[in-house]
Order: structure tokens, then sequence, then C-alpha cells
């Protein structure tokens, strides 16, 4: 009989390409924990989001730090989506992953829809983005 082991998903792209539809289809009905840097800065209650420059360092300790709370709680899956373009930014999750004995699976979400960029990032960060973005197939 198969043990199930405690999963680490992290769900990569650029801003728009659905990461997040896509964490909240997989977090069983919000069952599963998910946790996004746009948390940070998303209004719990009025569902409005409002990127400040100046505290994107706090938003990705505070996705690290509420990731690590639910390694500890001991969370059999965790979600975390975020645009993750290149491997150093996944690497606390690495880490986590390794201290807490979570299988790491990473995940690459295209843009295959007519979905929205609710961000307001421009087609000039997002083409920068883009070329940073490295996919490690093998």
């Amino acid at each position: 009989m198969n043990k199930l082991v405690p999963s680490l998903l992290l769900l990569r792209g650029l801003p728009g390409s659905g990461k997040s539809t896509l964490a909240a289809l997989l977090s069983e009905n919000g069952t599963v924990p998910v946790f996004s840097i746009d948390d940070f800065f998303t209004n719990t209650q009025t569902g409005e989001y409002k990127f400040q420059f100046d505290k994107n360092h706090l938003a990705y300790q505070q996705c690290e730090f509420n990731t690590r709370a639910a390694m500890e709680e001991g969370k059999p899956k965790i979600i975390v989506d975020n645009v993750f373009s290149m491997d150093w930014e996944m690497q606390p999750y690495i880490l986590l992953a390794k201290e807490f004995s979570y299988k790491l699976f990473v995940v690459t979400v295209e843009k295959f829809h007519d979905g929205k960029n609710i961000h307001e990032v421009s087609e000039e960060q997002l083409n920068k983005m883009s070329e940073k973005f490295k996919v490690k197939l093998k």
C-alpha cells in the first residue's frame, strides 16, 4: 500500500496566465491551502488588489511564512502560486520542501485562454518578464 507523501505544488507563470484560477480549482473547495504574494496586496474585506512595489519584499516573506506554518501544521497538500520567473525565486520553497519532507511539484501555467491580466501589468513589463522566464525540463 502506498502512503501519500505530503506535497508542495508551485504554480508559476506570467501575470494573467491563470495561476490563481488553477490554484482555486486544485484547492479542493478551499480545503487545500493556497498562498500567493497577491494575498498581501488584496484587501480581505473588499477583494480589491493594490500592488505596492515598496512592500513586495514583505509579500514574499508573508507567503513563505504562511507556507512554513502550513508545513508545521502537517497539511498534506499546499499550493503556492507566484510568477517564479527565475529559479532563485523558488529556492526558499525548495528548501522548505526538503526541510519538511514534502514532495515538490513545479507546474508552469501558460496562457491558452482569453483571460485578462487583472494586475494591470503592462505589455512591456510582461515581455521583460517572459524574457527572464526559464523552464527546466530535465
